[in-house]
């Protein structure tokens, strides 16, 4: 990555974290498919986009605006906003959900209907491959975050790497990733 690139990147990165994880793995055609499988949809504030203890039949994309992820007792866990994604785990495992996701200020959200994602992945195994593989990639990096927001992993030390650096493989995905992100949004608008 140039020094350019570099400084174009660093104001961005808390954004970028989010959506880099998943279109840093993808191929364009693959991010055009996505946006012409899904539709984009608007949420008043408090809608309900998933309910406790339900099962998920779709994977959204956070376009714009903010979701709420509350716990069973209504405690804010999560705040998700652009770039974020929804509906990822239960379309690994389809078991009934822990946590309920409220539309906020501004929301909405490129929604892909599990059968919709399911069918595509088992007939483009390429596809399949670098989807699970950005799956288990942004999974990964949202456990550490969770793990660490709750205080497990210890003390850093000074001289190791700090929890939420981001790789230098996937820093330098970052501006492509951006690139992605935001032709996926100029395609959604039109």
């Amino acid at each position: 990555m140039t020094p350019s690139m570099a400084r174009a990147v660093a104001p961005e990165r808390a954004q970028m974290r989010k959506v880099l994880f998943i279109l840093s793995e993808l191929r364009d055609e693959d991010v055009e498919w996505l946006a012409m499988a899904g539709d984009r949809l608007r949420y008043p504030v408090g809608a309900e986009l998933i309910s406790y203890g339900s099962v998920v039949d779709s994977v959204y994309f956070v376009l714009d605006g903010t979701f709420s992820v509350l716990a069973a007792n209504g405690e804010l866990v999560a705040e998700l906003s652009s770039g974020e994604v929804i509906g990822e785990m239960s379309l690994v495992d389809p078991a009934r959900t822990t946590a309920s996701v409220r539309a906020g200020e501004g929301a909405s959200a490129l929604r892909i209907s599990h059968a919709r994602m399911r069918d595509k992945l088992a007939a483009d195994a390429p596809f399949a491959a670098r989807f699970y593989r950005a799956l288990s990639v942004f999974m990964s990096a949202r456990m550490r975050q969770t793990t660490r927001r709750f205080g497990y992993g210890g003390m850093s030390q000074p001289d190791q790497p700090q929890a939420d650096e981001i790789s230098e493989e996937l820093l330098e995905k970052a501006h492509l990733a951006s690139l992605r992100f935001e032709r996926l949004l100029k395609r959604l608008a039109s």
